[in-house]
């Protein structure tokens, strides 16, 4: 669901993303790291945006853009990543991304997000000195803790966020962890309206 456990008998709290029906774009503020082993792959460039249609990258219209005890979903384009780097000298890195991802708002203190990756919708490959593949969400969608900032723009954000992954490759590729850590800040702006931002509130 994108929200943290409440405390027993207590609901989680109500959810309100607005402005209803927007469509929003998020770009990379800043640096995306993946790190898996003793490998870590740095990108400078990252986006998701609406394409020309569909419901993609859109706020829920009312009323679904509110949920009473819960939080708000909505499915987003697969971001790109490019222009990333390796760790390891003599090795280049791209990503490839696939499928329909999905985040999830749920108002709080601080405003809970969950990015969910689709089965396989995340590979990392390296070339060079060591070539490895590195897949995220493996066997199943898998879903990655982050929080929303309200702003101008605002702010999703993900800190050493736990990724379950599968990598295979020969020497110096990290076979035996089974998840990687992802930090990157975006910057959510409105698509639809530009002189609107994004907000989540109860």
């Amino acid at each position: 669901t994108g929200a943290s456990a409440p405390a027993a008998g207590i609901a989680p709290a109500s959810t309100t993303v607005t402005p209803a029906g927007h469509h929003f774009a998020a770009k990379l503020t800043g640096k995306a790291t993946f790190k898996a082993g003793a490998v870590t792959v740095t990108c400078t460039v990252s986006s998701s945006a609406p394409g020309a249609s569909g419901t993609n990258n859109s706020v829920p219209a009312a009323p679904n853009n509110t949920n009473p005890s819960g939080p708000v979903s909505n499915t987003i384009n697969a971001p790109t990543f490019s222009s990333c780097t390796a760790s390891i000298p003599g090795v280049t890195a791209a990503i490839t991304t696939s499928g329909t991802w999905g985040v999830a708002m749920q108002n709080g203190s601080p405003i809970s997000a969950t990015l969910t990756i689709p089965t396989g919708g995340f590979v990392l490959q390296t070339n060079g000195l060591a070539s490895c593949t590195v897949t995220a969400a493996p066997t199943a969608p898998a879903n990655i803790a982050g929080t929303w900032t309200n702003g101008a723009p605002s702010k999703l954000g993900f800190a050493n966020a736990s990724v379950p992954v599968h990598v295979v490759g020969g020497f110096g590729c990290p076979t035996s962890s089974t998840s990687s850590t992802f930090t990157a800040t975006y910057d959510v702006t409105d698509v639809t309206d530009p002189a609107s931002q994004i907000t989540v509130t109860g």
